[in-house]
């Protein structure tokens, strides 16, 4: 059988084709598509394409794949890149509780948190009592729920209102308030800013009395020494010692004694107009409870057939949790849902008045830009400046070896230039 010369050419133009492929199946995309002898190849031309969509296919299928609509960029994500940061480095709140003692202030946070803060405390007899001075004890505990770390310190203040002469029983209690925003402000202005641990008070509980007609004096003297400094939510403790009526005369008395001396209460804000309304309707009853009349126990009782926290009496059971027998459950909820609120308004309001006011009394910046408070009482100490100026002296020769270091490299980039440059000359 004889062999046409139009098989015998497509034959060569198939092992020339053959060849060609083998030889260039690692060429790109891009070289392929710009070299003109390849593209004149058939073979190689399907090749390439097959390539280009195998990889397309592959990026649809990994992760450069964009279910969205057309038009979708992304930043709509940003909020939940936040949230991940969020959880990942946890939160920090501190809750300060001052009352009198035997109110129920170590029970009420005890059962806030579901935890034991207090697991090895001893009360002190009234003969111990009597030259007592306030103390300061904080405690913090690290709670996880779902996922979410809360470093929780709880600042407890035994001894208030104890003394015969309670005049200055919460001067130590200012101090400590002020302490945390001096610390905050010394490591906020220092040089390695990254890990600060927030110690400021973001909320303080003040548990008044059942017992009285309203406010005492004590009460209304330090609420108005530390509304300007700290979130004052006003608490009254051991509401199952009133009825409900006395309990509703009792918060419009205080409130009445809030507004009549100018004291500054935390106000939640107002939902958003944009918010649902079971929240809108959450927060309008959250502002009518103040003052919150609360009920503490960690006893489990049994109630109509289930466990409950609460507290027996001859005539019935007070639920702790029961919002129709007091107001825990909406203190637990104003905290936790405000907390961040809480936190900014420390921030925001409290913290900035305090640092403004540091230093327009006694603030100086350093040769950086930060900001080196002096003691409130009194002028720098003499070791105290030596520091400074030492550490003044070390950022200025740091400054001078570094500028040093830039010339040596510029001469020595000149150099290599003019060595590079002399034999094509």
């Amino acid at each position: 059988m004889g062999v046409t010369q139009d098989q015998v050419g497509s034959l060569l133009w198939m092992m020339l084709g053959m060849s060609t492929t083998h030889h260039h199946t690692t060429v790109t995309a891009g070289q392929a598509n710009g070299n003109e002898r390849e593209h004149c190849n058939p073979f190689t031309k399907k090749l390439n394409q097959e390539k280009i969509m195998s990889q397309a296919d592959k990026m649809k299928q990994g992760q450069f794949n964009n279910p969205e609509t057309p038009g979708y960029v992304g930043f709509a994500n940003l909020p939940n890149q936040v949230h991940r940061k969020s959880v990942k480095k946890g939160f920090e709140f501190t809750l300060m509780v001052v009352g009198e003692s035997g109110l129920g202030k170590s029970t009420l946070i005890n059962s806030l948190f579901l935890t034991d803060l207090y697991p090895e405390r001893v009360i002190p007899g009234a003969a111990e009592k009597i030259e007592r001075t306030v103390q300061i004890e904080a405690s913090t505990v690290e709670i996880e729920e779902r996922g979410v770390k809360l470093r929780l310190t709880v600042v407890d203040t035994p001894g208030y209102g104890d003394a015969i002469n309670s005049q200055d029983c919460f001067s130590t209690i200012i101090s400590y308030i002020d302490d945390q925003f001096e610390r905050y402000l010394h490591d906020e202005s220092g040089l390695n800013r990254r890990h600060i641990v927030d110690n400021r008070v973001h909320c303080c509980f003040y548990f008044i009395s059942p017992l009285g007609h309203g406010m005492k004096p004590l009460d209304v003297q330090f609420m108005k020494a530390i509304h300007n400094k700290v979130n004052v939510v006003p608490v009254i403790a051991k509401a199952d010692t009133l009825t409900l009526k006395e309990r509703e005369r009792l918060k419009r008395r205080i409130l009445d004694e809030i507004d009549e001396h100018g004291i500054k209460i935390y106000h939640l804000p107002d939902a958003e107009s944009d918010e649902d309304e079971d929240f809108k309707e959450q927060t309008r009853i959250l502002k009518a409870s103040i003052p919150f009349a609360v009920v503490g126990s960690n006893q489990q009782i049994e109630a109509k057939g289930k466990k409950v926290r609460g507290r027996l009496y001859p005539w019935g059971v007070v639920e702790v949790e029961n919002p129709e027998h007091n107001d825990f459950l909406k203190l637990r909820i104003m905290l936790i849902t405000h907390m961040q609120d809480l936190q900014e308004v420390t921030q925001d309001l409290h913290y900035e008045n305090f640092r403004s006011d540091r230093l327009k009394r006694g603030g100086r910046l350093s040769s950086h830009g930060y900001v080196l408070p002096l003691s409130p009482a009194k002028g720098p100490e003499p070791e105290e400046m030596d520091k400074d100026m030492i550490l003044q002296e070390k950022e200025a020769e740091l400054r001078r070896m570094q500028e040093m270091i830039a010339k040596m490299q510029a001469q020595m980039q000149k150099q290599g230039d003019g060595e590079e440059g002399g034999p094509h000359a």
